[in-house]
């Protein structure tokens, strides 16, 4: 599958809607971005079972200010409509490779009921 282009009319609808979705906060004048873009569209067209998005951060600036981009490329990966990661900066292929595969395996209902459970804990500490 090819990477889609997101706004502000479909941004949370593609990220509720789909199980994994990656999202490439980017700018056509972004050199890392532009490096960034071939490997990023690699990965889309390697693994159909996951939704490769693309923001542009010029023509979205109300979405990339809601997402709170504040460097490019900045890429977030959402699970079951879950922000599980997010993280400025290219990447080389590799590295990509392995955040897909730790994204996939994430058990995010888990994960969201160890991190309550820890902010309980550290609530009862500062109490």
């Amino acid at each position: 599958m090819a990477t889609i282009n997101l706004g502000a009319e479909n941004f949370e609808r593609t990220i509720t809607e789909n199980d994994v979705v990656f999202v490439d906060f980017w700018a056509s004048w972004c050199g890392p971005c532009r490096m960034f873009a071939p490997i990023y569209e690699a990965a889309s067209n390697a693994h159909a079972d996951v939704v490769f998005g693309k923001v542009d951060t010029e023509a979205e600036q109300a979405l990339a200010a809601a997402a709170n981009i504040t460097s490019i490329p900045t890429l977030m990966a959402f699970k079951g409509g879950t922000l599980v990661f997010s993280q400025p900066g290219a990447l080389p292929a590799a590295a990509l490779e392995q955040i897909l595969t730790a994204v996939r395996d994430l058990d995010v209902e888990a994960a969201l009921a160890e991190q309550s459970s820890t902010q309980t804990v550290e609530q009862r500490k500062s109490a």
